[in-house]
């Protein structure tokens, strides 16, 4: 028993399980735009149950139902992912490693029901848009909150780096936040609300398409001087953590912006909508992560 318990629990699991939540995390983003793009929103159309007298999807609701009874399947593996983490934390002979990750840790698993309720809101109001929004950005919290309990998994904090790197990193997240803030009104506002019956926000989608531009152009420069920054002092990517997160950061960005300026042209088609969703969840995780290893330690 205990020897099954370890193989389960054990130190030696706490990697795959930290990588675990931070793919599984971006990747119930993705699958929920998976429902919203292909108009499976109200697949179920109640919750907690599928229908009025089922728990899970029934052929009548057709590919719909099978959408969005999958997407809300992910949850319990984000949970069961979640208690894993946890119970593997706890079971740390180290102190400072428990003391370091016990927060992210619970703090994932704490936030796995409360999404699981705002998206109960969000089918009960039939797709009101400024909740969809918010389940979105609950997302990119609960993404942060598993890049932290990735850093620390791995003690990648090194010395605390000068202060204008550390402002410029702190810049980049900080307007890396308000793109997707407003991109998420710009969603809204958008033609992919998740049911031909949904309302949107109301907001005009050509203009606010600029305003999403504007904080999406001002994190890509900022990302570039932070990339220019530390692989001048790392002299290079290879061998640097940090240098490596800076450049993936640096290039997604550059993805997402010649995605963004496509999709706009060409009339937001839901494929191109996808990979960006996918794009803003991963960039969320890599804006973290480069403020987190300029922060480091104090010398």
């Amino acid at each position: 028993m205990k020897q099954a318990l370890n193989a389960l629990v054990g130190q030696q699991r706490l990697g795959l399980y930290v990588w675990l939540s931070l793919v599984s995390q971006i990747l119930i983003v993705v699958t929920g735009g998976v429902v919203r793009l292909t108009g499976s929103g109200l697949g179920c159309p109640t919750w907690p149950k599928c229908t009025e007298d089922s728990l899970v999807t029934v052929p009548e609701m057709g590919i719909h139902g099978i959408i969005e009874f999958a997407n809300r399947l992910l949850t319990f593996a984000l949970a069961l992912i979640a208690l894993l983490t946890i119970v593997t934390v706890l079971r740390s002979n180290e102190l400072s490693k428990r003391l370091a990750l016990r927060f992210p840790a619970v703090a994932l698993l704490l936030g796995i029901p409360a999404q699981a309720v705002l998206g109960g809101f969000t089918v009960l109001t039939k797709l009101n848009p400024w909740l969809v929004g918010a389940h979105f950005v609950l997302s990119g919290i609960m993404i942060a909150l598993a890049s932290l309990l990735l850093f620390r998994t791995y003690n990648l904090g090194g010395d605390r780096q000068p202060a204008r790197l550390r402002t410029l990193a702190a810049l980049t997240l900080v307007f890396g936040w308000i793109a997707v803030l407003v991109g998420v009104l710009v969603t809204g506002a958008g033609p992919h609300s998740g049911d031909a019956e949904s309302v949107r926000n109301g907001l005009d989608l050509e203009t606010w398409q600029h305003y999403h531009s504007y904080p999406a152009y001002a994190t890509l420069l900022l990302a570039a001087f932070v990339f220019s920054q530390v692989i001048q002092r790392d002299r290079g990517i290879r061998g640097s953590k940090s240098a490596l997160v800076a450049f993936l950061l640096l290039v997604s960005l550059i993805v997402q912006a010649i995605i963004g300026v496509v999709q706009s042209r060409m009339g937001v088609p839901p494929l191109l909508v996808g990979l960006h969703l996918l794009g803003a969840s991963t960039i969320i995780a890599l804006l973290h992560l480069q403020w987190l290893f300029t922060f480091g330690k104090k010398r």
